[in-house]
């Protein structure tokens, strides 16, 4: 499937450009999340016409996440949860639980879809995770788990 992308958008392209992605990836995220239009006449003139715009709107997203980026950047935040004699959780920690308290400690708007684990935090313990919170945007967070 070939579409217009209407924001820069890390490892597929920048605002205007046409690439060709997998029709699922197409119809379920960009589609459907207005990152991109179909290949079309029309859609290109109106790309071509509105270009200006969505790169300042695009700049202005840019620079919100990288004020929340630089809040949140190194810091730690600490959970308590139940566990076993041996240090495993009972029920790991997700996403969306971090994101709720990362939005509760420093007052920003994090999505779970931005917060990247590379490892189940299901154990007692100190951990490094990654948030990418826009294209060219990340932070690192330290997640402590505590009994």
């Amino acid at each position: 499937m070939q579409v217009i992308l209407l924001e820069n958008i890390s490892k597929l392209g920048k605002i205007g450009d046409q690439v060709n992605v997998k029709n699922g990836f197409g119809r379920n995220y960009l589609l459907k999340f207005n990152k991109a239009l179909r290949v079309n006449k029309e859609n290109v003139d109106y790309v071509n016409k509105k270009k200006d715009e969505l790169t300042k709107k695009n700049n202005e997203l840019k620079r919100k996440f990288k004020e929340i980026a630089s809040i949140i950047n190194n810091k730690k935040i600490n959970f308590t949860k139940e566990s076993k004699d041996n240090g495993e959780l009972y029920a790991s920690l997700k996403p969306r639980e971090i994101a709720s308290q990362i939005n509760k400690n420093f007052k920003t708007d994090v999505a779970p879809s931005q917060i990247v684990l590379k490892e189940d935090l299901n154990k007692i313990g100190s951990f490094k995770i990654q948030l990418d919170l826009f294209s060219e945007v990340s932070a690192k967070l330290i997640i402590e788990i505590n009994k």
